[in-house]
């Protein structure tokens, strides 16, 4: 079981995401924070991150805003974090706080943005391995993934083998989990 603590900025939040929440079997709300595995915060203004943030290191934080918030504020963070438009549907919660449970990053692009000051790390794939990953992160077998990219299942195993290598890692979620932390695919 998921264990979640809500801390909404206005109560009808609060109710609604309680009464949502509690409708999902796997998942389970706590009233303190320090015995969540996923906080779940409204977010009054960008400037939010910029303040101590009073959780526990090892709980994950799923941000709900419609106001985007700076990547060099989340990667402060010292665990995982998302974030989710507020009129967000059931099912993307559910799916969000689930990926977070998993140690992956979520996040709406269009709810995020780099501060001046920010450099992000370019991406150490090429466009076609991006691609690749993308759909990777999508659960498509590599099949799938040829078929879509237009190209031959042997070529798709090349990429893979690619990913694998520039990314460290030696399987599909890793991969995908390398991707998302480091900014260059997003779910």
């Amino acid at each position: 079981m998921i264990r979640v603590a809500i801390e909404a900025s206005a109560p009808a939040l609060d109710a609604g995401l309680r009464a949502l929440i509690s409708s999902f079997e796997e998942i389970g709300i706590v009233s303190e924070i320090n015995q969540a595995d996923l906080i779940i915060r409204s977010a009054p203004s960008a400037s939010f991150l910029e303040e101590e943030m009073e959780a526990p290191s090892t709980a994950s934080i799923l941000f709900l805003s419609d106001i985007p918030l700076t990547l060099r504020g989340l990667r402060r963070l010292p665990h995982s974090w998302g974030i989710v438009p507020l009129d967000a549907s059931a099912e993307e919660l559910r799916a969000a706080i689930h990926a977070l449970s998993q140690g992956l990053m979520v996040g709406d692009p269009s709810l995020l943005f780099r501060s001046e000051e920010e450099t992000i790390a370019a991406s150490p794939l090429t466009d076609r391995e991006t691609e690749v990953l993308t759909l990777l992160s999508q659960g498509l077998a590599n099949k799938q993934i040829a078929s879509t990219l237009g190209i031959s299942e042997h070529t798709v195993k090349f990429h893979v083998s690619s990913i694998y290598t520039k990314l460290n890692v030696t399987n599909r979620t890793e991969a995908v989990r390398a991707g998302l932390r480091g900014g260059w695919i997003a779910l």
